[in-house]
């Protein structure tokens, strides 16, 4: 084959069939186009495998058991051993498909694989699934880039000299499709795993066929095939209309109308519009009353829409932007050039209204942070698109775009007004989302999956961060609890062994200093009913008792036979707690001393001279000291059960956000992560899992009555404001 210089031959088996007739009669200009697209083909699939690894693996992450994630697992193993395969078999469809445009026939060529679907003959559920998934896919390709697609088609026909349709075109959606479930299809995995790989290819692949259909029309339009052809408009020329906006209604069909809706969706609609009856007309032009009004239709509302889309103030300037007053003056221009009033319809202008309160609602809202109310105050018109063109925006909770806005909420409720927002990591994926949608979003409703789906997984990163400091922190709560505990148990069996006793006081520093410590230990490690604590405690009474006289006749005889094996008591629990082996031993020879001294008879006088020891009578309690934040803050007042604020602190939930007043100006947002029941500590931590504060029950009670602190409602932000609109529409209705 002669190497035309923009042609790129991509493997062998493209330049073993550049050799044969067939592919030797396409005109040189179509394997530049084929060889162009082959490029950006062969892009595409390399970025959808060098991210299906981080996709599955986030699916093993959140597997409900250990089967399915070991599902993903394999899957993913899978998809390293073949992805060459693939790879290499799309690529060979792709140019055999060109091939076969030499032998091309409208009458005989069957439809693709991937659209040959007859609703009337029952498939498997897997094959439903999956025809069900490209089916969605090529039509979403289709209503995006149909305008770019039928001009590539018009053209390759005149290039053959006979009519090819789109679904034969070698670079329509449907083919695309068709190539990569044939090459995928020696793929070991379950459906679940093949409909997941089947979104990275439409996100990674399909997502570009703007870009596949522009380069390829430019080139046959170039080198003079069908040149006279309007150019396909670009994604976002739509976005600014406003100006352009005449008396001509839109045709019927047009996309922007939606996706049809079932009966409980305009149920549910109807419902809303019913409450909406008495807002009607605030969206309407300033014009002459006698003006006859003609209402826009759907999709040149959309056009309004994308028009102020593009003048969204900065968060800084959101409150000087009313959405229907800007709404009312381009009406307003629109209707002076037309000379008739031009309104907008009844179900779009209730759409206007409720999200407009539902916004008002949202930006009122006390527990939502307002760092952030300024984003989402900047999602008013993409939100109010979404709900033109989907009413189920309303009714169907799992929406993509509501539950875009409820998780963004929900990720940033734990914002405290001194955060560096500008520097947070979540501020700022939260603020490109917010951009993206402004920028981006026209009236495809798949952006807002894309983003959840995007967003879904960065939150899920964080949460799993601070989830882990949660873990350490109620650890290490619980581990102070318990120290606490123990410290207080060991107080109080030195205190009965030692109050009111007069001993050498080198024994009392000993006792309170070193042996405490052992018992602390022992406490510790094996609990207070245990037979190593009661070993240890009367090793420490067997102590006090051998370093005091005793006017038993018996006692020396007692003394002699207790002290072998008290001595070894004293040095195994020492050593067991690392004491210091110098200062072990220097102990026990001031203790042997004290023996001898005992052991002495009335007017016996032994060779070495002893000194007498210091003795001190044990008046006051033994308070040991603690290396942490000190003992347990028990509230000196004292609360009856029935009291409000108990039974606020009662209500409170782990993992409920509060909001402390710590001053006039500044609040603390902090989650209830642990309470810890052996000392009745409420422990918050903020949003990172660290700890900021501690509560006792009473102290938190008597916060929650003098109004300091709050539980903030963690409801879905979206819900909940529905729900006060509803509320607030009913008792306008009721009033009038």
């Amino acid at each position: 084959m002669h190497n035309d210089g923009n042609v790129v031959p991509l493997h062998k088996v493209a330049t073993d069939q550049a050799t044969h007739s067939p592919l030797a009669r396409l005109p040189v200009i179509l394997l530049q186009v084929r060889d162009k697209a082959a490029q950006q083909l062969r892009h595409g699939l390399q970025e959808l495998f060098d991210n299906a690894d981080d996709t599955l693996f986030e699916m093993a992450d959140r597997a409900r058991n250990d089967v399915e994630q070991n599902l993903f697992f394999e899957a993913m193993r899978d998809l390293r051993l073949k992805r060459k395969n693939i790879e290499r078999g799309f690529l060979e469809q792709f140019f055999e498909a060109f091939v076969g445009l030499t032998q091309y026939d409208i009458t005989q060529s069957a439809l693709p694989l991937a659209l040959a679907f007859d609703a009337s003959v029952a498939l498997p559920d897997d094959d439903m699934e999956r025809s069900v998934a490209v089916e969605a896919m090529v039509s979403k390709v289709l209503n995006r880039d149909g305008f770019a697609l039928d001009q590539l088609t018009a053209r390759l026909s005149a290039l053959l000299g006979r009519e090819l349709l789109d679904q034969h075109n070698p670079m329509g959606p449907a083919m695309l499709c068709e190539y990569f479930l044939q090459a995928g299809r020696n793929l070991g995995v379950e459906i679940k795993v093949k409909l997941i790989i089947l979104k990275l290819f439409e996100r990674y692949v399909l997502k570009d066929a703007n870009q596949l259909y522009a380069e390829a029309n430019q080139l046959l339009s170039a080198t003079g095939v069908l040149p006279d052809l309007k150019p396909a408009p670009s994604r976002r020329a739509t976005d600014r209309a406003a100006a352009s906006i005449g008396a001509e209604p839109a045709p019927a069909n047009t996309r922007a109308a939606g996706p049809p809706t079932d009966d409980s969706v305009q149920e549910v609609f109807a419902a809303l519009q019913e409450l909406l009856l008495h807002v009607r007309g605030s969206v309407a032009p300033t014009l002459e009353a006698s003006a006859q009004t003609q209402p826009i239709s759907t999709r040149d509302l959309m056009r309004l829409l994308s028009h102020l889309q593009q003048y969204v103030p900065a968060p800084e300037a959101q409150d000087d932007f009313d959405l229907r007053n800007q709404l009312e003056q381009l009406l307003t221009r629109v209707s002076v050039k037309s000379g008739k009033s031009r309104v907008v319809g009844v179900a779009d202008e209730d759409v206007i209204n409720l999200i407009a309160m539902l916004f008002e609602c949202i930006l009122d809202d006390r527990n939502l942070p307002d760092s952030l109310k300024a984003l989402i105050g900047r999602l008013q018109i993409p939100m109010l698109k979404v709900a033109v063109i989907d009413k189920s925006f309303f009714s169907r909770s799992s929406h993509p775009a509501r539950r875009l806005l409820n998780e963004i909420a929900t990720a940033a409720m734990g914002w405290g007004e001194c955060d560096d927002h500008e520097r947070d990591s979540l501020y700022l994926r939260i603020e490109q989302v917010v951009q993206r949608l402004l920028n981006d979003f026209v009236d495809d409703p798949a952006v807002f999956s894309e983003l959840l789906a995007d967003f879904l997984a960065f939150t899920s990163d964080e949460r799993r961060r601070s989830e882990l400091l949660e873990q350490r922190t109620r650890d290490a709560e619980e581990g102070r609890a318990r120290t606490e505990l123990a410290r207080q148990r060991v107080e109080q069996a030195l205190n009965q062994a030692l109050l009111g006793k007069v001993l050498p006081q080198r024994v009392v520093v000993f006792v309170q200093e070193a042996w405490s410590q052992v018992l602390l230990l022992t406490c510790l490690k094996h609990g207070d009913q245990s037979a190593e604590w009661h070993a240890d405690v009367q090793s420490m009474e067997q102590l006090i008792w051998s370093v005091q006289r005793h006017d038993e006749s018996d006692a020396s005889l007692r003394l002699l036979a207790l002290v072998p094996g008290l001595l070894k008591s004293l040095r195994d629990g020492l050593s067991s707690s690392a004491f210091d082996p110098f200062a072990t031993s220097e102990f026990f020879s001031e203790l042997e001393a004290l023996h001898v001294q005992l052991f002495e008879r009335p007017g016996q006088k032994f060779e070495q001279p002893v000194d007498t020891p210091v003795m001190v009578e044990v008046r006051q309690e033994v308070v040991l000291r603690t290396a942490d934040e000190g003992p347990v803050d028990t509230a000196s007042a004292r609360l009856p059960e029935d009291d409000a604020g108990l039974l606020q602190v009662d209500q409170l939930r782990l993992g409920c956000w509060v909001e402390f007043q710590e001053d006039e100006e500044n609040t603390l947002r902090c989650k209830l992560a642990a309470i810890i029941e052996a000392t009745g500590k409420y422990i918050f931590v903020n949003r990172t899992g660290m700890k900021v504060l501690e509560r006792s029950r009473t102290g938190l009670a008597l916060e929650f009555r003098r109004g300091a602190v709050r539980a903030l409602d963690d409801t879905l932000l979206f819900d909940r404001a529905l729900e006060s609109v509803i509320g607030n529409l009913r008792r306008l209705n009721h009033g009038k």
